[in-house]
């Protein structure tokens, strides 16, 4: 294939390229758009930094509309949360507006955008089904969603990206990553994301959102009971504070994580921080089933599968130990970085015409030059 062609070829694949772009983002627009909600009559319940008590496992147990009256601490803004549970054969339905039931943004926090109301729709599995083998958790869906209509969003966006303009003086960004990223922050650990006292900050068009323990909706002071139901994952189980009975003794236990910190440092080379393994990335720990809980985080009491919030890493989720339902996806930003990867993409086929092109000018007037000198 001579020159000219190359050309043509590749002004082809970019024509090809943009067509598909702009048909993919327009299905996912459309198929966005398609869902419906449920709805319960009646008066909302005040649940304003409420101590829920209830240990079932169904969230059709918990359909009703629950209502709070709270306040950004830092901003004196106030807020009214809304939530419904709504119950239908095989999933409830949880529509919310993402406020959380109890004062939020106190002293400790460092949002970076100021929380506003949401339009949060999602559906829970009311049968959840253990998977065969447990799926990660990732940056396209939320693990899942609190009592409180707050949603569990773990992963951070923060990585290890010394290139980026933004970068601190140990290479790390707070956010921007994007899916595929070889050293993660752990949003709870060594660098601080900004999170309140609820282990909760903002995302940049203001969804308040945990990436841990969330202290609210149990009783953080009484130790002699077992924790209640406080969220419901993407899968469909139940998400639990972090005491349990041990069904041996009777007992009433904290639930303990199985991941470890790694021991020795971390690999050398440029993609890689150096130093010693100390929990600032994800990629820091390990499971070692050293506590109570399994990789995901979870564990069944009395028949009952569950996870529970954990003092250290990984803080709620490990992973899915079943299947998440897809309303948990993230389509918004999924969008953003389709379209992020393909201007990427368009970009660098753009670069490879104009570079050929000014080659095949460049051979032309060569080849013109030569033919007039003869």
């Amino acid at each position: 294939m001579n020159e000219r062609s190359q050309v043509k070829e590749i002004l082809k694949a970019h024509k090809a390229a943009l067509t598909v772009s702009i048909a993919l983002v327009s299905s996912l627009v459309l198929g966005g758009c398609s869902s419906s909600r449920e709805s319960t009559n009646g008066e909302s319940e005040d649940i304003t930094n409420a101590v829920l008590t209830q240990t079932s496992h169904d969230c059709s147990d918990y359909a009703a509309s629950y209502e709070s009256n709270v306040k950004d601490v830092k901003n004196g803004t106030e807020f009214v949360g809304q939530l419904t549970i709504a119950s239908g054969s095989d999933s409830c339905k949880i529509t919310a507006n993402a406020i959380p039931n109890y004062d939020f943004n106190d002293s400790s926090a460092n949002f970076a955008t100021d929380v506003s109301e949401q339009s949060v729709s999602l559906s829970v599995p009311r049968n959840p089904k253990i998977a065969e083998s447990g799926s990660e958790l990732s940056l396209l869906f939320y693990g899942g969603v609190m009592l409180n209509g707050v949603v569990l969003d773990q992963v951070a966006n923060g990585c290890y990206m010394p290139d980026d303009a933004s970068a601190d003086q140990n290479g790390n960004i707070a956010n921007g990553c994007g899916l595929w990223v070889d050293w993660r922050l752990d949003p709870l650990g060594k660098i601080s994301l900004g999170a309140d006292s609820h282990n909760a900050h903002t995302q940049p068009g203001g969804l308040y959102h945990y990436h841990g323990n969330p202290y609210a909706l149990y009783d953080t002071e009484d130790a002699s009971k077992a924790s209640p139901v406080i969220g419901f994952a993407a899968d469909g189980f139940p998400i639990f504070g972090p005491l349990f009975e041990d069904e041996k003794t009777g007992e009433v236990v904290e639930a303990v994580s199985g991941y470890t910190i790694k021991s020795g440092t971390r690999p050398t080379g440029e993609s890689s921080p150096g130093g010693s393994y100390d929990g600032t990335y994800v990629q820091d720990y390990e499971f070692t089933n050293a506590g109570t809980l399994d990789k995901c985080n979870g564990q069944t009491v009395n028949g009952q599968y569950g996870y529970y919030v954990t003092k250290t890493y990984p803080y709620v989720m490990g992973c899915y130990t079943g299947t998440p339902d897809y309303s948990f996806f993230r389509f918004q930003d999924f969008v953003i970085w389709v379209i992020a990867g393909l201007v990427l993409i368009l970009g660098a086929l753009a670069g490879t015409a104009v570079m050929v092109v000014k080659r095949v000018r460049r051979k032309s007037k060569l080849e013109n030059s030569a033919e007039e000198s003869k």
